[in-house]
This record gives C-alpha cells, sequence and structure tokens, in this order.
C-alpha cells in the first residue's frame, strides 16, 4: 500500500494518527522511562499538536479545491517551526561542554514571569537540561522528531498536489 497514492483524506487521517502516536510516545517517554522533556522538546510536542489538529481537520472535511492549501499550511506552519526547533535542540546537544549554556528556570515559571516574546528567547537560547542527550534507536529524541516532521511535511504537500477523485 503506497502511501503517495492514498486519497486526501487517508493521508491526512494517517498524519493525525501518526502525530497522535508520536505525542503519545512522547507521553509514555516521559512517565515510563522519566525522561522529564525541556522546553525544546514541549515544543516540539506543540509543533506536532499544531500538525495534528490541522490533519484532523483536513482528513474530516477533506475538501476537493484549493481549499484543501488551507489545511496543508497549517500542517506545514507547525513542520517548519518544528523542523527550527529540532534543528536547534541537535546544534545545542552537538556543542561540547564547556560551551553548553546552564539549566534555565522550567518553563511554566518563564511563561509566568516573562512576556511569551522573552520566553520564546530565552527557549531558543538553550539550557543545560537541552544538551542532554537521550538516544532511542541509536539516535537522539530530536533526531527523531526532525526526521518525522520532514516525512509528515511531505505527506500533507503530496496529498495536497494530487489530484481529487
Amino acid at each position: 500500500m503506497n502511501p503517495f497514492r492514498w486519497s486526501y483524506r487517508v493521508s491526512f487521517l494517517a498524519g493525525f494518527l501518526i502525530c497522535a502516536g508520536l505525542l503519545g510516545f512522547a507521553l509514555f517517554s516521559e512517565y515510563h522511562w522519566n525522561l522529564i522533556p525541556c522546553p525544546l522538546c514541549i515544543f516540539q510536542r506543540v509543533a506536532f499538536l499544531v500538525m495534528a489538529v490541522f490533519f484532523l481537520l483536513g482528513g474530516l472535511h477533506a475538501p476537493r479545491s484549493g481549499v484543501r492549501w488551507v489545511y496543508t499550511g497549517g500542517v506545514l506552519l507547525g513542520t517548519i517551526f518544528g523542523i527550527a526547533v529540532a534543528a536547534r535542540h541537535l546544534w545545542i546537544q552537538s556543542l561540547p561542554a564547556d560551551q553548553v549554556p546552564s539549566c534555565g528556570p522550567p518553563l511554566d515559571y518563564m511563561f509566568s514571569a516573562f512576556p511569551f516574546a522573552k520566553v520564546l528567547q530565552l527557549v531558543f537560547t538553550g539550557s543545560g537540561e537541552c544538551a542532554k542527550v537521550e538516544p532511542i534507536l541509536g539516535l537522539p529524541m530530536p533526531a527523531w522528531t526532525l526526521l518525522w516532521f520532514v516525512l509528515l511535511g511531505v505527506l500533507a504537500i503530496s496529498a495536497t498536489r494530487r489530484r481529487a477523485h
């Protein structure tokens, strides 16, 4: 079964299920393996959540015209944000130990103490907990999320570009 031949509806519902599965795995790894997410991990979860919402809406609506690009645009918004966050996370993890920033305050404190723009600046600056590498099947979690962001973005674009049947 070739996913590049699936209908728009099936592709978008599959995209939703994949995002839901990835978010479920993130929660499993947090609560079962005690892998506490850093602020960049949480932002990657938000990107998957945004993608999941647009995948679900597009799959349920399944328009036949240019409206498809509205849903795809929402998916791509999450994709681009997720790729940027995952790439930054991988870069922080690649830093030598003496260049890793010190640990910052928790994300919930930052949101209560600072405006949103300042929180973004602090999160993307990175912190010590973001530099900790937890490999899963040989790759750090941000590498896996980066791969999934790209694959899901390609899925959304290919489903939207196909002719409506």
